[in-house]
């Protein structure tokens, strides 16, 4: 019996054993997401990592919240050092702001300025079409069949956040368990 690694699997439509496996076709629609998110906020000057950051930032604040970058991050699902980097990049462009935070001396809290305001809702109109555009195959974006898609990844999501440890995965090679370990 042939493996197929899912990365370097050919595009072909195949049936059978050596069919696209559940994750390389998760792979390829982030891929194929992520090039079309950073195409549309490409106008208003964001990449889609900005957008991502700005995006929860802004929907944090909505609901009353002043995070730390570290907070955002756990939000966004982005490493810390790379949040900081969007954070700059973003204060730079005058998009969010960074006040100290009073209960910790070192940590800040960030907030969306109104220029970040008016950045953030244009991007999040163009990214909501985008969703329409390519949920269409689905019947859109309120369709039940997009709300089952939604729900069964945000199963995966919880579960991987779980299960991140490589220690965890059966027959994962020893080396890797081990540079997993605590």
């Amino acid at each position: 019996m042939v493996i197929i690694d899912m990365y370097s699997m050919a595009m072909e439509r195949t049936t059978g054993p050596e069919a696209p496996t559940t994750g390389y076709l998760v792979w390829r629609l982030a891929l194929k997401w992520r090039a079309l998110v950073d195409r549309a906020v490409a106008p208003v000057g964001l990449t889609h990592a900005q957008y991502s950051v700005l995006a929860s930032l802004y929907g944090l604040s909505r609901a009353g919240r002043r995070p730390s970058q570290r907070e955002l991050g756990d939000v966004c699902g982005l490493d810390p050092m790379y949040v900081s980097k969007l954070v700059r990049a973003l204060e730079r462009n005058g998009l969010i702001e960074r006040d100290p935070n009073p209960a910790d001396p070192r940590a800040v809290q960030l907030r969306v300025t109104p220029r970040g305001l008016e950045v953030v809702t244009a991007a999040m109109r163009v990214v909501r079409e985008l969703e329409e555009q390519r949920l269409a195959p689905l019947g859109g974006r309120t369709s039940q069949r997009a709300a089952e898609l939604r729900e069964a990844l945000k199963v995966l999501l919880e579960d991987a956040d779980r299960t991140a440890d490589l220690s965890t995965v059966p027959n994962a090679p020893t080396e890797a368990r081990s540079r997993n370990e605590p």
